[in-house]
């Protein structure tokens, strides 16, 4: 089992999000405590409703991990999720390779499509061609990673004997793992990507997030099963990296919120998950890294040997 740890996220539209401290110095603080990867997600113009009711705001997720990349050595950088119908397929790709490059291969490439309306219209995208836009991006992304010419008429781009280089540092490509729950993302994973990304999803968010309901490690088994029998019926042999985020682990937390936390984390494992996510906690640098390192202590040399 390895671990990722993300980067803190803080509601509301007061605190400033660096107030749990500058990226170079927490992706420091994750390397140093044993975990194998450091991760931002993505919301670049969230609304003022959503915000007020849970949401939250984050770093540019390509940017965040760069900074994070110059000062780490041995952590993977994961986009957690990356929005993909947000971007031309071209430009994403392009900020992916150099990331990867300038990390030397440590990027692996969360991707998404997307729940959040307000941002699709605040950056001029159609919600309702998010799947389409998802599936055109995959396809271009690949070609334009080959180094080769790539002649490809999308759904609001031509593009006619384009070149992008560098290449990634990893071949043919970073890894790709796709977020969500539902019967489509399984099948876009077990079909075109190496990795999953499910998450919680209590029916009181599934209709807001799009996505299907996900509670417990019995409705997660489910899934998975349903994923490996897709996987079977088309072929496929090469493994897919699982990573299931479980329920968040206080800052304060206790003796009980531990052997919870490991109890979750130990019926993913014996599931064949291969990697579990963190959210970060604490207002305050301080706090964070005092997080980082009472989880560090209780939790990831138990558990790294499932």
């Amino acid at each position: 089992m390895k671990y990722t740890f993300n980067y803190p996220e803080l509601s509301g539209l007061e605190r400033d999000l660096l107030d749990s401290g500058e990226i170079s110095d927490v992706a420091v603080a994750v390397e140093q405590a044993g975990f194998d990867a450091f991760a931002l997600t993505e919301h670049p113009i969230p609304g003022a409703n959503w915000l007020a009711h849970g949401g939250h705001q984050t770093l540019d997720p390509f940017v965040g991990l760069a900074f994070a990349a110059a000062v780490t050595e041995r952590i993977r950088l994961l986009t957690h999720l990356s929005v993909v119908p947000y971007r031309n397929p071209f430009l994403l790709a392009k900020s992916a390779a150099t990331l990867d490059r300038c990390s030397q291969g440590r990027f692996i490439l969360g991707i998404g499509t997307g729940y959040h309306k307000t941002e699709f219209f605040a950056l001029g995208v159609d919600f309702d061609e998010r799947n389409a836009l998802f599936d055109e991006s995959l396809e271009v992304m690949k070609l334009a990673w080959t180094g080769e010419p790539v002649t490809y008429q999308g759904l609001h781009f031509s593009a006619r004997d384009v070149t992008a280089m560098p290449r990634p540092r990893q071949q043919p490509y970073p890894p790709l793992w796709l977020g969500g729950n539902s019967k489509l993302t399984r099948r876009r994973v077990v079909e075109q990507a190496t990795g999953w990304l499910p998450m919680l999803n209590p029916p009181e968010y599934a209709t807001a997030r799009r996505s299907a309901v996900l509670e417990t490690v019995d409705d997660f088994a489910v899934m998975l099963a349903d994923l490996h029998e897709h996987a079977d019926r088309i072929g496929r042999t090469e493994p897919i990296e699982i990573m299931f985020c479980p329920p968040d682990v206080p800052l304060d937390h206790d003796a009980a919120d531990l052997r919870a936390h490991v109890e979750f984390t130990k019926q993913l494992a014996d599931l064949g998950v291969q990697w579990i996510a963190i959210n970060g906690q604490g207002r305050s640098l301080a706090d964070a890294k005092t997080y980082i390192q009472r989880y560090a202590d209780a939790v990831v040399g138990e558990i790294s040997s499932l």
